[in-house]
């Protein structure tokens, strides 16, 4: 691109570029927030929703009644929208956030009006094994039968978590593990959050330098362009792929995991290495 591309804002208390905090500041004028609503005064901090799973769909999508307003995806624009109990939001609900995950963008349409809202969100979700929340524990053991582990799981849908990008199945943590103190051996092997901080911001410039925009957003000509992997790569998601059957919609969204990964560790090359970590952030029922 023949344009300069601005240095991405990578301060903790100052994560947002200009440009992005006007775009959320004027979400959140229309939305007509109040403190309550959205702490407008933060400024340039990213925005984190979390909305009951009892909202509707116009509160999570948006409308209203006269006036069209913007739902929940577009006041975590630019920020962080965090479902948890995933399964017990409507389906319906759940369903609308598909456009705009793949979008950015939400169109609300009603009787006599229609806006278009801008909705590049970070999902993330949380949601137990199972109905009663004890499948894989010892005691008390989970007593849910398979058939309502089943209907539980199938409220998200295949489509939806197409466009999940790392989904994950973590165990029960220890007792000893949440009450040990570490020593310094340990402490010594942790990345800290500002160590993180700093390695998510380098590869953020390096993104925007290669491409002009972040791996998230790419479009799939310009994924299968600039998320090239080596041929041992490249064999290990086709092998990945018929085994499991992942659609081409998945296929591009390991690519680009896979090539964030190898931005994360400052490399150039997108090696088997990094397409086996991306394969295993996928979780398979």
């Amino acid at each position: 691109m023949s344009r300069a591309l601005p240095t991405p804002q990578c301060r903790r208390d100052s994560p947002l570029s200009r440009a992005e905090a006007l775009e959320v500041a004027a979400i959140a004028a229309v939305a007509q927030s109040s403190a309550g609503t959205m702490d407008v005064s933060s400024g340039t901090r990213r925005p984190f929703r979390a909305p009951h799973h009892t909202a509707s769909a116009h509160a999570i999508v948006g409308g209203g009644g006269t006036t069209v307003r913007p739902g929940e995806v577009s006041l975590a624009h630019h920020g962080v929208l965090f479902l948890d109990e995933l399964p017990e939001f409507d389906r319906r609900v759940l369903e609308a956030l598909r456009e705009p995950m793949e979008s950015g963008r939400i169109s609300v349409v009603r009787a006599n009006q229609r806006a278009d809202f801008p909705a590049a969100f970070q999902l993330v979700a949380a949601m137990n094994p199972c109905p009663c929340g004890r499948a894989g524990l010892v005691a008390p053991s989970c007593r849910c039968q398979p058939a309502q582990v089943q209907r539980y799981r199938s409220r998200i849908s295949g489509p939806l978590l197409d466009r999940i990008d790392l989904q994950l199945e973590l165990p029960p943590v220890d007792t000893a593990e949440l009450t040990a103190t570490r020593n310094n051996a340990d402490s010594s092997r942790t990345l800290t959050s500002n160590e993180a901080q700093r390695q998510v911001c380098a590869a953020r410039r390096r993104q925007l330098q290669r491409q002009g925009k972040l791996n998230a957003r790419l479009e799939a000509g310009e994924t299968l362009e600039n998320c090239k992997a080596e041929a041992a790569g490249r064999q290990l998601l086709q092998r990945a792929t018929a085994k499991r059957g992942y659609s081409a919609r998945s296929q591009h969204r390991i690519l680009r995991v896979a090539r964030s990964i190898a931005d994360l560790a400052d490399v150039d090359k997108v090696t088997a290495e990094h397409m086996g970590e991306a394969l295993a952030l996928r979780w398979e029922d």
